[in-house]
């Protein structure tokens, strides 16, 4: 792969529409499957504030199931012939997840399978970083790894706004906004799913651990050495503590913004129209810092993007207007 300048290789596209696909999804996560489930909840007589503390339990699950998955399904990615495998599995499981969303289901059935689909996806973003050394070289991951977020951002769009129109105008479209939404949902999974495949036919391991035992076995036992190295590696533990809080900050405030603003009392369509703004907003500025990180030092890029999220998070406390919503966006 050495010598092609700034030209994008097939690998690194395909690594790229993975991105383009299970970003719809993660856009749903951020607007229309907590809205529905909230409308679901509340028909079934739970107020407001308790369906938005089911919503952040059901998310807080499926990230300690992961957290507890993680370093296991990491070391398993290094292993020969184990990462696209897996990556495909949990792919599948979060597909399958999102298009069952499409079904009736009663309010704890909905929040179920909807753990069911983030530790699909999340579980994918494991085997699915673990491939970009073997996409690319070491000075264009952090280019390439940018261009990821900033098309996943803007390529989600396209079905996001379908899935938009599919809902505002339902009555118009002489479907019920139950209906709406299933096809929504079913839209998605398909939209992921064809996105990924170029990726699946395409990459090969190119570095791993040959493993000769049972590959469970030994992926538990190098997990052990590294835990048990780590204590000479200070610095590593701190970076992955730090870490820890910093991702569970920003993804908390992406998956519960939407839940928070219809509990302060600003309509569906604001909050949709305003998380879509963010999409919009993101593209530019992901391939922005892709290339600021290179003439500034990544610790000082995210120390300011922490500081907005702060900003963020300050402002919010008293936010009841959708222009403030807005505003965020």
């Amino acid at each position: 792969m050495n010598g092609f300048g700034n030209k994008l290789s097939n690998l690194e596209k395909y690594w790229i529409l993975y991105d383009v696909g299970n970003s719809a999804f993660i856009l749903l996560v951020s607007t229309i499957i907590p809205i529905n489930f909230k409308n679901i909840a509340q028909t079934n007589g739970i107020i407001p504030s308790d369906s938005t503390a089911y919503w952040s339990y059901a998310i807080s699950l499926s990230t300690i199931i992961v957290a507890i998955l993680g370093p296991v399904l990491g070391t398993l990615a290094d292993t020969k012939g184990y990462r696209k495998t897996l990556f495909a599995i949990f792919m599948i499981f979060g597909v399958l997840g999102c298009a069952a969303l499409s079904l009736p289901l009663s309010w704890i059935l909905f929040l179920s399978i909807f753990v069911f689909a983030k530790i699909g996806v999340s579980g994918s973003f494991i085997f699915y970083d673990a491939m970009l050394s073997d996409i690319t070289i070491d000075e264009r991951m952090d280019h390439i790894s940018s261009l990821g977020y900033a098309w996943g951002y803007i390529g989600s769009c396209i079905p996001f706004i379908i899935s938009l129109l599919l809902i505002l105008f339902a009555d118009k479209l002489s479907l019920t906004t139950s209906f709406a939404t299933s096809i929504a949902f079913l839209l998605n999974a398909v939209w992921w799913l064809f996105m990924s495949m170029p990726l699946i036919k395409n990459y090969k391991q190119i570095y791993y651990v040959e493993v000769k035992e049972n590959p469970l076995k030994n992926s538990f036992r190098r997990l052990y050495d590294v835990l048990r190295d780590i204590k000479k590696q200070k610095k590593i533990f701190i970076f992955l503590l730090a870490f820890f809080f910093y991702i569970d900050g920003v993804y908390t405030i992406i998956e519960m913004a939407t839940s928070y603003g219809k509990d302060v009392g600003i309509d569906d369509a604001n909050l949709l129209f305003a998380l879509l703004l963010t999409q919009i907003v993101a593209f530019p500025f992901a391939i922005l810092f892709g290339k600021l990180s290179k003439k500034f030092k990544s610790q000082n890029l995210i120390s300011t993007c922490i500081l907005g999220y702060l900003a963020i998070a300050l402002f919010a406390l008293q936010l009841d207007k959708p222009w403030e919503f807005w505003l965020l966006a």
